[in-house]
């Protein structure tokens, strides 16, 4: 294949929405199988990588936050949404949280196999850690924290539509993902002058760069400033 083909082949992967991380990895992919797997010279240096867009993250406040929790009556469910924002945890790392991942006598919750395969610890709230007692009373699970009707990991699905109803209860009109309560936790930390290295420590950062995209939409990064309007 030539250049052209690999450049209609992108072109392709564009016209289906592929997000740009996407198409990098196509580029590495193509170069991988020519310059490593075949050992042929480098080659497709001239075909243009998607720029990377530096997104920031969406939060809800505080009180948006307290008010989805609130405002979820199933005991099962509050736990979730109480867990995934007091502690900060990804979509996946709740999904395969274990009971024995809950430490009462430290008040921390132990992470195991997070992403890039890494093991950490993060916050238990003491409200959670009350709501989770009664919750474990009630459901009794077997082996994860959160179980699906027939045992196992709860679905992916099932966690989407449990923070979707709540911030939907209580007329929040941005869209409200799992990893919305994540990035809201490590605001609102940084927000109450939580040092930015423990911040990335609690979500399991690799690099302090990660991290500091939150003091993009920290209130605090802006407080002191005022608008020449007023």
């Amino acid at each position: 294949m030539d250049e052209n083909e690999i450049r209609n082949y992108l072109q392709y992967l564009i016209k289906q929405n592929k997000s740009d991380s996407y198409l990098n990895q196509a580029i590495n992919s193509i170069k991988f199988y020519y310059e490593v797997v075949l050992e042929m010279p480098s080659r497709f240096y001239s075909i243009e990588r998607p720029i990377k867009r530096e997104r920031l993250p969406d939060v809800i406040s505080e009180a948006e936050a307290k008010a989805m929790i609130a405002a979820t009556h199933n005991l099962k469910h509050k736990c979730i949404i109480s867990i995934l924002y007091s502690g900060g945890l990804r979509r996946n790392e709740l999904l395969n949280l274990k009971i024995t991942a809950i430490d009462s006598e430290r008040m921390v919750i132990h992470i195991k196999n997070g992403k890039g395969g890494k093991d950490r610890i993060t916050l238990l709230s003491s409200s959670v850690l009350t709501d989770l007692r009664k919750y474990y009373i009630k459901e009794k699970p077997r082996e994860y924290l959160f179980e699906g009707a027939k045992g196992g990991c709860y679905s992916s699905s099932s966690l989407k539509k449990i923070v979707d109803k709540a911030a939907l209860l209580v007329g929040i009109r941005k869209k409200v993902k799992p990893h919305t309560l994540r990035h809201s936790f490590a605001t609102h930390l940084l927000e109450a002058g939580t040092d930015l290295r423990h911040i990335q420590v609690l979500l399991g950062h690799k690099s302090s760069k990660t991290t500091e995209i939150y003091t993009h939409v920290a209130t605090n990064t802006f407080i002191s400033i005022k608008s020449p309007l007023d």
